[in-house]
């Protein structure tokens, strides 16, 4: 069973896609802040973060930074989530903070289960090597 950490301020965002992946057999943890998702990471390693760019306490752009300082965290996947006015460039979270994918809100909670499916999948494939 995979480990997953929703980290969103939006408790009605945070509900619905735990809810979408408790019921496609996903260990489900969550964080309303970049904060609280900090902490989950350290006590609970998730397979996979994903995580909203605008939150509290740490946003999550600066919790994929304090990630990515960790080398032992260097390949944890983290799909991003980013409203439609505050879309941060693709290519940038992608590239510089080592996003997986960015999801623009709103968004449907099968559209982000097929995402995060995909992303373990080809991680999966990946380990398992040639």
């Amino acid at each position: 069973m995979h480990r997953l950490l929703l980290c969103d301020d939006e408790p009605h965002i945070l509900r619905a896609a735990e809810f979408k992946f408790k019921r496609a057999g996903f260990e489900v943890l969550t964080a309303c802040d970049g904060e609280e998702g900090w902490r989950h990471i350290q006590e609970n390693r998730p397979d996979l973060v994903v995580t909203d760019c605008q939150m509290p306490r740490l946003d999550g752009v600066s919790l994929v930074k304090r990630v990515r300082e960790h080398d032992e965290l260097a390949d944890l996947p983290i799909i991003m989530l980013t409203a439609k006015g505050f879309e941060l460039s693709k290519a940038e979270l992608c590239g510089e903070y080592g996003v997986v994918a960015v999801l623009a809100k709103p968004f449907s909670p099968r559209e982000l289960l097929q995402m995060v499916e995909r992303t373990l999948a080809q991680r999966t494939v990946k380990q398992a090597g040639p």
